[in-house]
């Protein structure tokens, strides 16, 4: 009697220990899992107003109407927003690449340094120090294109709420810093011109108050993190080359888009 006793005792502490066992699993899990810390962002209306802001100005592009993407530090996108009427006044391939481009711009950023997309155009040309970078880090396909279409661009943008991953290496995307220097994720614009974008995506970053840039790659002290127009054709190269490796093309207008680019407003 007490064999079979001490049998079933054993039986319910290795049952109590296995159904335990999960449960302490799933708080480590939760422990490293990421946090989403889109509370510390804007919010779909604060996006869209500071876009639509930003792109009523000349930008030196072609005056289109933009998508523009927020993620957080872990790469999960927080908003989505247009500055048309519906989501067919902007290029609808460019909602995706407005996502792509703020997701670069937060995982190649560092809490002392800043890389804006734009800074990333020559060093990912054949030859250059980060050929292949745009090869990394696909795009999650289900979370780009799950959902109903109508509600892309809206505060229910299916994208939300999802990490969307991506590479992209011409203008628009910017890493985004509050008041106090801390990183708190991307931002990324796409419609018009990649340098109108760039110009587009500052302006609305400035808006937005998320602009205390560290340090950066630009050589523009105030500017930490602005595109650099400093490549020089060579025969037979296309982009050509840049002086300090940093460059990005011009697009429609090089003597407006430097101007424009150097008149941006500074860094807090």
């Amino acid at each position: 009697m007490h064999r079979r006793l001490s049998f079933v005792v054993a039986l319910t502490l290795v049952g109590s220990f296995v159904v335990a066992a999960p449960s302490l699993r799933a708080d480590d899990d939760k422990k490293d899992s990421p946090k989403n810390s889109c509370s510390d962002l804007p919010s779909h209306g604060a996006l869209r107003d500071a876009l639509k802001a930003a792109q009523d100005q000349a930008n030196g592009g072609f005056s289109l109407e933009m998508w523009g993407t927020i993620v957080d530090r872990d790469g999960i996108v927080c908003a989505v927003a247009f500055t048309g009427n519906n989501r067919g006044d902007q290029w609808p391939g460019s909602r995706v690449i407005s996502a792509q481009k703020a997701n670069t711009a937060n995982a190649f950023s560092l809490p002392h340094l800043a890389l804006s997309t734009a800074n990333l155009y020559t060093a990912v040309q054949p030859g250059g120090s980060l050929f292949g970078l745009q090869e990394s880090n696909p795009v999650d396909h289900e979370v780009a294109y799950r959902g109903d279409p109508a509600d892309y661009g809206r505060s229910n943008d299916p994208m939300v709420g999802g990490r969307i991953g991506g590479v992209n290496v011409f203008g628009g995307g910017l890493a985004l810093y509050n008041s106090n220097g801390k990183l708190l994720g991307g931002l990324g614009v796409s419609g018009d011109s990649s340098c109108a974008d760039h110009n587009i995506a500052w302006r609305t970053r400035d808006s937005l108050d998320l602009d205390s840039v560290p340090a950066g790659v630009s050589g523009d002290p105030v500017r930490k993190d602005n595109i650099v127009y400093d490549i020089t054709s060579q025969g037979g190269q296309m982009p050509g080359i840049s002086a300090g490796g940093w460059g990005h093309a011009h697009c429609v207008n090089p003597g407006a888009e430097t101007a424009i680019a150097a008149g941006l407003p500074p860094n807090e």
